[in-house]
């Protein structure tokens, strides 16, 4: 029996019907002398030493380890029952996020590999499956103390430091088996546009069909069919525009924002001959742009009251405890005031956009940072960067992409051009993938072209920050934690501004100076809130700033 942790299916946003959880207990082995490949543990299940509770990883109370000791190398094995419920269709082993690189063998044979500890992955294992009887999938990590790795705030040394924190290495998010036609649906993008009505679709097939397809999509409001086309595919690749079409001649469609979150439902229906593939998704109709330095949600104004979001959980670290964790974890934010969170150096789980989606919520979706600035760095942050995009390019709650945080790993952005160009060419390659939301390029400072101006400063007051940010000119000249507001030979072309970072205040009744804040701790509520109050207050009261996110 093994019971299923996070059972849930991972991609809402992405969704078949015929797949199989792998979650829940697996074997486990540390190799701190990395001996498993020498000694061909892959074709053997009795390397393993222990268990651990899959998606949780050996560092966290909830995988039953909680060792957070350094351990490079990790080996994962369990026998999974292939269940052939369903003809002529090819098994994908499907992993949701492993960190940092990993390598997957199925009953003795080497599947694939994968690196980049936050982007998902799959492999073709039909041929190596024995259909009816058990099967030994074991997967091999492998997760360095490198900080040329894409790391977020997961820290590179024995004790947590300021606001970095204990590695999550490892099966961190959900593995499945999922089955797909021969030629299935590998990917599709969506892209409302609320001014004509109209919502492009593209849709990439894992390869050419041999002969022409059909394809039909239907689109439905409330389990009403608003939209049903069918259409043919003849090559990999085929987009089209789609009317958005409503019996509400009040109303005629119904927009996406925090306060409506209104959504439609999708059904993508290929067939090939006698193979069907089924895709359900979900789009709103929604745009975000920007106009005269001032930010447009649907073509009005929209004033972001963000909170920084960084998705660490007590007792299983970057993997959600469960997913009415993200569920209320979005309620709560909604009810303390917020239409948004900066989702802070991590590329969290399909599930919490989809709450984000479902429940009305705008996401800033940041890429986690590396440490170091040299080929490996630049390479692996480009490659997670892309799969992100491409993963969750269709979520509209997510309103704006981050490539960079603070300079870091760009830490000579200010006067380096090399480091310069680096940062420019990810705001271009975001653009590229995806032209319908705003790129920050640089949050924070020494920012180089971007659509947005996000500052970090952590004033402690309301008064001193509105003697600082007293006029435009005085922001733009000055400082933000000491570092140029610009990069050198980069100057601000009326952007909207927006607060990006403050506050930060450390709260602890009880441990008044013994926690790790911005600006000093308080005592008690009433300090924190008067602290609060005259920070907002103050930003609020700047016209030049369009919005803030609370640290």
């Amino acid at each position: 029996m093994n019971n299923t942790s996070r059972a849930e299916y991972p991609r809402p946003d992405f969704q078949r019907s015929h797949w199989q959880n792998l979650n829940g207990v697996w074997n486990f082995a540390f190799d701190d002398e990395n001996r498993g490949k020498r000694e061909r543990w892959y074709e053997r299940p009795d390397f393993a030493g222990r268990q651990i509770v899959v998606p949780f990883v050996y560092q966290c109370a909830a995988s039953t380890i909680a060792d957070v000791s350094y351990h490079p190398v990790l080996w994962y094995s369990r026998h999974v029952t292939y269940k052939e419920d369903v003809e002529n269709l090819r098994s994908y082993l499907c992993f949701a996020a492993v960190d940092h690189e990993a390598e997957v063998w199925v009953n003795g044979r080497f599947m694939g590999s994968h690196r980049g500890g936050y982007t998902p992955f799959s492999f073709d294992v039909t041929d190596a499956l024995h259909p009816g009887s058990d099967n030994l999938v074991v997967v091999r990590c492998e997760d360095r103390n490198d900080c040329s790795q894409v790391r977020g705030k997961q820290y590179w040394k024995t004790e947590n430091d300021r606001c970095w924190y204990t590695p999550s290495s490892g099966i961190w998010q959900t593995v499945w088996l999922e089955k797909r036609p021969e030629v299935h649906i590998h990917s599709f993008e969506l892209e409302s546009d609320i001014d004509t009505s109209m919502l492009s679709l593209r849709i990439i097939l894992n390869r050419k069909p041999q002969q022409p397809c059909s394809f039909t999509v239907e689109l439905s409001k409330d389990g009403v069919c608003v939209q049903h086309v069918v259409l043919s595919m003849h090559e990999q690749t085929s987009q089209w525009k789609i009317p958005v079409l409503e019996d509400d001649y009040i109303d005629e469609i119904h927009y996406w924002s925090p306060e409506s979150p209104s959504l439609y439902d999708i059904d993508f229906t290929l067939a090939n001959g006698k193979q069907v593939d089924e895709v359900h998704t979900y789009c709103g109709m929604r745009k975000i742009s920007i106009r005269d330095g001032h930010v447009l949600l649907n073509n009005k104004p929209f004033y972001q009251r963000l909170v920084l979001d960084q998705a660490y959980w007590e007792e299983t670290l970057l993997t959600a405890p469960s997913d009415e964790a993200f569920k209320q974890d979005i309620e709560r934010i909604k009810q303390m005031g917020f239409n948004g969170v900066r989702m802070h150096q991590k590329i969290e789980d399909s599930r919490f956009y989809y709450w984000a989606d479902v429940l009305g919520l705008v996401v800033w979706a940041e890429l986690p940072s590396t440490y170091s600035f040299n080929p490996v760095a630049r390479q692996l942050s480009i490659e997670s960067l892309t799969a992100f995009i491409e993963r969750d390019r269709n979520h509209p709650s997510i309103i704006c992409w981050v490539p960079l945080n603070e300079s870091w790993g760009v830490r000579n952005i200010y006067a380096n051009e090399e480091q310069q160009r680096f940062a420019v060419a990810l705001y271009h390659l975001v653009k590229m993938l995806d032209g319908s939301r705003m790129v920050n390029t640089n949050d924070g400072w020494e920012q180089v072209s971007s659509d947005l101006c996000g500052v970090h400063d952590y004033i402690p007051d309301g008064e001193r920050f509105s003697h600082v940010w007293k006029d435009l000119e005085s922001l733009l000249e000055g400082t933000a934690q000491g570092r140029m507001i610009y990069a050198s030979g980069y100057s601000y072309a009326n952007q909207p501004i927006l607060v990006t970072e403050f506050g930060g205040i450390a709260f602890n009744a009880d441990m008044v100076g013994s926690h790790w804040g911005y600006a000093g701790g308080v005592a008690d509520e009433r300090q924190f809130l008067n602290r609060l109050s005259s920070l907002i207050s103050a930003i609020r009261s700047k016209k030049e700033i369009q919005g803030f996110c609370y640290t």
